[in-house]
């Protein structure tokens, strides 16, 4: 008990000298001090608790099927304990709004006064500082009692939450007991820690195909929910566990598509079913099995040689994205900003995530603007901040902008070709001043982040006509980054076999029929990634449990000239010219098939009008 005085004490001082003097707290825990600057720089001043509607809530569980029902298991364990401790256990989707609670009747009517519902976002910028939210940010397993919370409406509370990861090192979401703040104690952390690592096994088991390998220093932790655990396909690994990370002392960047030899030795390819002794190339003796040449998961027991008759084994190619990760992430790392460019749909806010989440800067805050999606009239106060009364409609308090947000963190300025000039050339000021100064003040402030942009546009061309400034195209492009089409990606078959799993394939324990296989590898896909996730998205929403899904099945119409995809075995072998004619010939089929309608030939490739119109005139000229 004096100790927990002791604690509510050093929280009074710090909350006083942070909030009413306006200097660092002292005697916190870092990461609280951390979302303290994060939640007051986000210009957190109050929660404004709206639950999601029932529609948006039915997309979120659906996205989330697989992590639902892999912690299930653990939310009746711990429900129990919730219950007889007053508490309540909690599951976030990876944006922070809770997916589903269970716990004690004596709390919940508390829980629905602080918005502790289904539906509620709970992310820092949302509600500041609070266990769910700082998760997101810090990854990794704390606690957030009484008075560390940041508005002080939540100082009653106590949380213990942990990030439940996938096996590519991506948040799922997260894990949380809540109650009152004296509830909640460094076991409860524990157990949290502990269930999220044992969902992370559920849901890597059931994701997983062609060979697992499962490993420990102990062998009688083998076939538990604390063995490490890595997923193997045609030599490579493609995802690990948290546990398996640590018993290699590696991190997911140094594991993940490597090939398996680097990460377990030469002798991996001798380990069957049984459990046998291995060295590991830094010298420690472990004990591994593996499951060989089986898919595995709930449904999934068929050999892999069964399972391509449904969908028919194609060479293996490799990932352009995964290596263009590594190297974008060295670049950013050495202060280097990195341009995302691509057609609309390619995944280019999905690869800043990536590269955000592998940086050094990584629980820094990540702040994604887009440039195309704000008025030209708010743009600026919402890039830069303003002070109180800087203009009609401001806000009281004013605002720090999203700049000063990336502060210590990540700043991505998404379809940064839309900018309008005015801006570009107080952007250019920022970047080389690293400082910002607010609408309505004189005062600059110092900001320090790394910078990522993103554009479907040609900027040089638009540096050529004047509507984009060339010195700040060059300080834009440090390191480009270009990601294919998915009609041009030599991975797009595993990527579509993947995607089927990940979306909710594998929960539902479906299979591709090999005739739909075949239609989704050969479709162009116009709209790229997002088009293809929306497909399957609908295709597995449709599908009933355990079935194989046929042709008919698919939202595709029939094949057309403008659909005919470029097969995967002449991708391989394409030179950069062979490309460039492939793209030139898919605009003239799209123009043709619009009847020379250059809007309608635009939106069916994905890309912007400009591109086709710069390809009618190379052709006119």
């Amino acid at each position: 008990m004096p100790e927990a005085i002791g604690m509510v004490h050093r929280t009074e001082q710090a909350r006083d000298l942070f909030f009413n003097q306006g200097l660092p707290a002292d005697g916190l825990a870092p990461h609280i001090t951390r979302s303290w600057s994060r939640s007051r720089g986000a210009g957190v001043l109050r929660m404004e608790a709206a639950p999601l509607g029932q529609a948006q809530m039915q997309e979120r569980r659906a996205a989330a099927r697989l992590l639902l029902e892999s912690a299930q298991p653990e939310l009746d364990a711990l429900a129990e304990h919730a219950i007889g401790h007053g508490c309540v256990v909690i599951v976030t989707d990876p944006s922070g709004v809770i997916l589903d609670e269970i716990g004690s009747p004596e709390f919940l009517p508390k829980a629905q006064r602080v918005a502790l519902l289904p539906g509620v976002d709970w992310s820092e910028r949302q509600c500041g500082t609070n266990a769910i939210g700082t998760v997101l940010v810090e990854r990794q397993a704390l606690a957030v009692l009484g008075g560390e919370h940041f508005l002080a409406g939540h100082s009653g509370l106590g949380c213990a939450a942990s990030p439940i990861f996938t096996g590519r090192g991506d948040i799922a979401g997260v894990l949380d007991i809540s109650g009152d703040a004296v509830r909640i104690d460094g076991h409860t952390l524990g157990m949290v820690r502990m269930a999220s690592q044992q969902i992370e096994h559920r849901m890597l088991l059931a994701r997983a195909r062609g060979d697992v390998l499962r490993f420990h220093g102990n062998a009688s932790l083998l076939g538990s929910a604390r063995e490490g655990l890595l997923s193997v396909i045609d030599g490579h690994v493609v995802a690990a566990n948290r546990i398996a990370l640590n018993l290699l002392g590696q991190g997911w960047a140094a594991v993940l598509d490597q090939p398996v030899e680097n990460v377990m030795g030469a002798e991996w390819g001798a380990t069957g079913r049984d459990s046998r002794g291995l060295t590991l190339p830094g010298g420690q003796q472990i004990v591994v099995s593996r499951l060989k040449s089986h898919v595995v998961g709930r449904g999934w027991e068929r050999p892999v040689a069964e399972a391509a008759q449904a969908a028919p084994a194609r060479p293996a190619r490799p990932d352009p994205v995964a290596s263009a990760l590594q190297r974008a992430v060295k670049v950013l790392d050495a202060g280097v900003a990195v341009l995302v460019s691509g057609e609309t749909g390619v995944g280019k806010e999905v690869f800043a995530r990536q590269l955000h989440a592998a940086s050094r800067r990584s629980r820094g805050p990540l702040v994604i603007v887009n440039c195309a999606a704000l008025p030209e009239t708010l743009i600026e106060a919402e890039l830069f901040g303003y002070e109180e009364g800087a203009f009609t409609g401001a806000r009281r308090q004013g605002t720090v902008g999203r700049i000063r947000e990336a502060h210590g963190g990540s700043l991505m300025l998404d379809e940064i070709g839309d900018m309008p000039l005015a801006l570009q050339t107080r952007l250019l000021r920022v970047l080389e001043d690293r400082t910002v100064t607010p609408l309505g003040s004189g005062r600059a402030q110092a900001v320090d982040f790394q910078l990522i942009c993103a554009t479907h546009r040609d900027l040089s061309v638009m540096a050529a006509e004047g509507s984009f400034r060339a010195d700040l195209m060059y300080r834009l492009n440090g390191y480009e980054v270009r990601l294919p089409p998915l009609r041009l990606r030599p991975d797009r078959d595993a990527l579509i076999q993947r995607l089927f799993l990940d979306l909710g394939g594998a929960g539902k324990h479906l299979r591709l029929g090999a005739d739909a296989f075949d239609r989704l590898c050969r479709h162009a896909w116009p709209g790229n990634v997002r088009e293809l996730v929306g497909v399957l998205r609908t295709t597995i929403a449709l599908a009933e449990p355990g079935s194989v899904v046929d042709l008919a099945a698919l939202p595709l119409g029939s094949a057309t000239a403008d659909e005919a995809a470029v097969e995967p075995e002449k991708t391989e072998a394409a030179t950069p010219s062979a490309l460039a004619e492939l793209t030139q010939q898919a605009i003239e089929d799209a123009l043709a098939a619009a009847g020379g309608q250059v809007a309608l030939a635009a939106r069916r490739l994905g890309v912007h009008r400009s591109t086709v119109y710069r390809h009618v005139r190379r052709r006119a000229g």
